[in-house]
């Protein structure tokens, strides 16, 4: 990529990842994005947060500024890739995790493969394991249609296309990249498939102009199949993680205007911690790091002050 990375590259054993740290303090926040997204997803959140701790943002092997890493892209492959990095890295525990949407399955299995080092979670509009590990029909469609629509960026990011794309876009010709990619995706793209790829309007113009580089690559493309393959290998991996942070703080935020599904799911996650909290957000869909990243900052602040406290109550003779 043309623009350097604002961290560090990690040599995590079979290839290098991207992390990005600032601030100081204890505990260290560890973001972790949905499932197109990388690093410069959380550009509105983690600033504010470093003011007051450590906070980091990473990218998942294959996306931003990470090298391309071992497939199939499994929730529980990236948990323990995390793991490491911020091991190497020297990133100290404990850890108060903030997952949004499918880094929610990531930090659920870290959570349970590392409990002695967690002080926290922070679950935003999370997947919902059990939508997964067993599909609907309509469900396995959009898996396949995910999986088949990366196969072309693929091939477009190989021969130039994906740049033409990201040009036009990056010149407001949104209506003639469109029809690029339509052209490049044999039709098979629609509106609501952008989607996947976040709100991009909605980042600072140069998280903007960094982004569109890393949606040319064919690294992201392969990268991002292969999570949305094995999305149900993902579910059960988490599905099948014993909660053993039943005593943390905990907190889940769901859109205001979210389906009763939705809604039941997540108080349901939040139930799971004698610690835990629902939170609605208003004004806000599923992005909500980037639609409202103010209740983000209050929410993770807040509970960083929690964890604060809760140890110097268990350091008092």
């Amino acid at each position: 990529m043309p623009h350097p990375p604002p961290g560090r590259l990690i040599d995590v054993g079979t290839h290098s990842l991207h992390l990005h740290c600032s601030g100081e303090g204890t505990p260290s926040v560890i973001f972790d994005a949905a499932l197109g997204a990388s690093s410069l997803s959380w550009s509105l959140v983690q600033p504010a947060v470093a003011r007051v701790t450590r906070a980091c943002t990473y990218d998942r092997a294959g996306f931003g500024w990470s090298e391309p890493g071992p497939q199939p892209r499994t929730a529980g492959r990236i948990a323990d890739e995390l793991h490491i990095l911020l091991a190497r890295a020297r990133v100290p525990p404990p850890y108060l995790l903030v997952g949004h949407s499918f880094g929610g399955l990531v930090a659920r299995i870290f959570a349970s493969r590392h409990a002695g080092e967690i002080a926290g979670l922070a679950f935003i509009e999370p997947a919902v394991p059990e939508e997964w590990t067993t599909p609907t029909a309509e469900r396995r469609h959009l898996i396949e249609r995910g999986t088949r629509l990366c196969g072309y960026g693929v091939t477009a990011a190989r021969v130039g296309i994906a740049r033409a794309v990201a040009a036009l876009a990056g010149l407001g010709a949104l209506a003639p990249a469109r029809a690029l990619v339509k052209v490049v995706s044999r039709g098979g793209l629609r509106r609501e498939d952008e989607g996947i790829l976040a709100p991009i309007w909605k980042l600072p113009p140069e998280s903007r102009r960094i982004l569109r580089q890393t949606w040319t690559q064919p690294k992201f493309f392969e990268a991002l199949g292969s999570q949305i393959a094995t999305i149900c290998d993902s579910a059960a991996e988490a599905s099948r993680a014993p909660v053993r942070w039943a005593d943390v703080p905990l907190v889940v935020m769901s859109s205001a205007i979210a389906d009763q599904q939705r809604l039941d799911a997540d108080a349901a996650l939040a139930r799971l911690s004698s610690r835990g909290r629902h939170v609605l957000v208003a004004g806000t869909g599923h992005w909500i790091p980037l639609d409202a990243p103010q209740a983000v900052i209050d929410a993770v602040v807040g509970m960083v002050q929690e964890i604060r406290g809760l140890a110097a109550a268990r350091s008092q003779p």
